[in-house]
């Protein structure tokens, strides 16, 4: 979490401004990332939804870059995704989630994906949604990400993480308790 905003999960009204500027210059620099999808839409429905100003600030401020990737036809939600070339650097060496973190006797890593995603208030990436992300652009050639696991896999202790390699995506498995450097996640929110 950043420092500014590690008990309260709102912003005041000049990092308000500068992340909105900030998303704006994005969105307009990737327009192929959200065709359709009008700024001034997003901006209302981000200054109506402090709480998810705040998750963005927080995406952002871990290294994620996030920008829409889509508008929800049904609901009019906009769809942010991490969009950083490699997996966010404020979020890698963690493990996949609580359980595996407390089952470390040692070397435990200082978090896992799933709680860090908790607490900035956003969804780990599907692998559905991973995919989609890498139709946007070339992302994890050096890093990789974890992705929500099924609970038959993560019940026999296995996690699943993503990244793209010779023009491919992986999808590939490990040990729920590893992390490496190199290896976080890619978060989702809806606004």
């Amino acid at each position: 979490m950043s420092k500014t905003q590690s008990n309260k999960k709102k912003l005041s009204a000049d990092q308000s401004t500068e992340l909105l500027h900030l998303l704006k210059v994005r969105f307009e620099k990737n327009a192929k990332r959200h065709k359709g999808v009008q700024w001034e839409k997003v901006e209302a429905r981000l200054k109506s939804n402090a709480d998810k100003l705040w998750s963005l600030n927080e995406m952002e401020y871990t290294g994620g870059e996030p920008d829409v990737v889509a508008q929800d036809k049904k609901s009019g939600e906009i769809i942010f995704y991490d969009c950083s070339a490699e997996s966010p650097k404020g979020r890698r060496s963690v493990c996949y989630d609580r359980r595996a973190l407390d089952a470390r006797k040692e070397h435990k890593p200082g978090n896992s994906a799933m709680d860090l995603a908790t607490e900035i208030g956003i969804e780990i990436l599907t692998e559905a949604q991973y995919r989609e992300l890498q139709q946007l652009g070339e992302f994890d050639t050096k890093s990789s990400s974890w992705i929500i696991t099924p609970p038959e896999i993560r019940r026999l202790g296995g996690a699943l993480f993503c990244d793209r390699r010779y023009d491919t995506v992986f999808v590939y498995h490990n040990g729920a308790d590893s992390y490496y450097a190199a290896r976080g996640f890619r978060g989702s929110l809806r606004v």
